[in-house]
């Protein structure tokens, strides 16, 4: 068994056609790549297994999460070199491509590889999945029960977990950078200033009434009751997020102003609202449910009322019907989660009814603001792991850190969408000057 990486090694290059971009250590403490790359910590050969069971990313992301693979050096760095290998490798387009992709698989060599890789794998059993992965789910995608159960996978890991990686603001989306001394400014203003923008978009002023759809741990809610003087209700299918946001309405003495409630979007029926905030919310929503999505809001608000939807979308398929969610994302993340283009968004609102005033794209944004709660994480990493478990803090630092890099390569992107329930006499209420809000 000695060399284990070098073997590795020149498997990886047999099978995906090119030299690995990474330095592989193997379990046998060899080593075997690119001198100076990140390196490819193999802990064991249960890894290897795990990919032999699940080959790709779902493999990978239990190897990953079991603690059986690591990362050493600069984890986006090792990311970045990877992407374009492992998660963005073009799949067959179509059926001969398909079956040459096939006949290439069953070339001797890569069956020579496969024997050697099984040979290094050692027992044959498939391991068991780590604990923090979601089960399998049966039955229809997207109901309030399903849901239910999706968000309390995610958001329902610890108050005190978010507290760590999100900073004092606790908000749970993309900021908006470019105001302080230097030009960038701390966490904590840019998510200030984020909720301030999407106030001014709204635009927002005393006594109005606002939905804020998805309204995390209350922040929202919160700006702008504080700072607008609106009422405001915030739906959240999270108990253990709707308990904290409620304890921060009461300690800043707005609770006669704003009211928390664990209730689903298709449950709201005291209408009307004079604007609605959704703030990484839709991507939930599933592509199924996107037209009552929109329906529903666009009821929900008075004539003339707006909505602001700030989604992340991914770039759009030649072929939509191929679009499948990533199973890393789908089993330890965002369990039924689904991203649309952009283009199919707009288009969704405008079947509604809503009259598409802005769209406002934020890609960059949201780079940085993963690279910063990925910093936070790693500052406090012995607590995070404490507060949930080892498995799902390597969960979220594979998952932010990899998304950062999706918004860097442009993979996916996200936008703020500003949108008018535009009355019957064409009077929107929007300024003669696009985008007056910024002042």
């Amino acid at each position: 068994m000695a060399d284990a990486a070098g073997r590795l090694t020149q498997l990886a290059k047999e099978v995906l056609g090119a030299p690995l971009p990474v330095r592989i250590r193997a379990w046998d403490r060899s080593e075997s790549g690119p001198p100076g790359a990140p390196t490819l910590v193999i802990r064991n050969r249960r890894a290897l297994r795990r990919l032999l069971f699940k080959p790709g990313e779902l493999g990978l992301a239990r190897a990953w999460v079991a603690g059986d693979l690591d990362i050493e050096g600069d984890l986006y760095q090792a990311l970045d070199l990877l992407a374009e290998m492992i998660w963005e490798r073009p799949a067959p387009a179509d059926k001969p491509q398909r079956a040459a992709a096939l006949r290439a698989l069953a070339r001797p060599e890569i069956r020579a590889a496969a024997k050697e890789l099984l040979s290094l794998a050692g027992a044959p059993l498939p391991p068991s999945p780590p604990a923090e992965e979601a089960g399998r789910r049966r039955g229809r995608l997207h109901t309030l029960l399903s849901d239910r159960a999706a968000i309390s996978h995610h958001y329902d890991v610890g108050n005190d977990f978010y507290e760590l990686v999100l900073g004092p603001s606790m908000v749970y989306s993309c900021a908006y950078w470019g105001t302080g001394e230097d030009g960038v400014g701390t966490l904590e203003d840019a998510q200030r200033d984020k909720l301030d923008l999407i106030c001014r978009k709204l635009g927002l002023t005393e006594g109005q009434r606002l939905l804020d759809v998805g309204c995390g741990w209350g922040s929202m809610v919160l700006h702008a009751a504080r700072e607008y003087g609106v009422r405001a209700v915030g739906i959240t299918l999270s108990e253990e997020q709707a308990a904290y946001a409620r304890k921060r309405i009461a300690d800043a003495g707005l609770a006669d102003r704003v009211e928390i409630r664990v209730q689903d979007y298709r449950e709201v029926h005291d209408e009307p609202f004079d604007a609605i905030s959704s703030i990484g919310m839709a991507e939930h929503v599933g592509q199924a449910r996107y037209a009552q999505y929109a329906r529903t809001l666009y009821a929900l608000l008075r004539p003339g009322g707006r909505l602001l939807n700030h989604q992340i979308a991914r770039r759009p398929l030649a072929d939509e019907e191929a679009y499948r969610v990533d199973e890393f994302i789908d089993r330890y993340v965002f369990p039924d989660g689904e991203l649309a283009p952009v283009g199919r968004t707009v288009g969704a609102l405008e079947d509604a009814g809503f009259e598409v005033r802005d769209v406002e794209a934020l890609r960059e944004h949201y780079a940085l603001t993963l690279r910063q709660w990925v910093a936070n994480l790693e500052k406090h990493w012995d607590r995070a792991a404490r507060l949930t478990s080892p498995g799902r803090a390597r969960v979220w630092r594979l998952y932010m850190a990899a998304s950062a890099v999706s918004f860097e390569r442009n993979r996916i992107g996200i936008n703020q969408v500003l949108a008018v329930r535009t009355p019957e006499s064409g009077a929107s209420g929007m300024s003669l000057r696009a985008r007056a809000w910024q002042g």
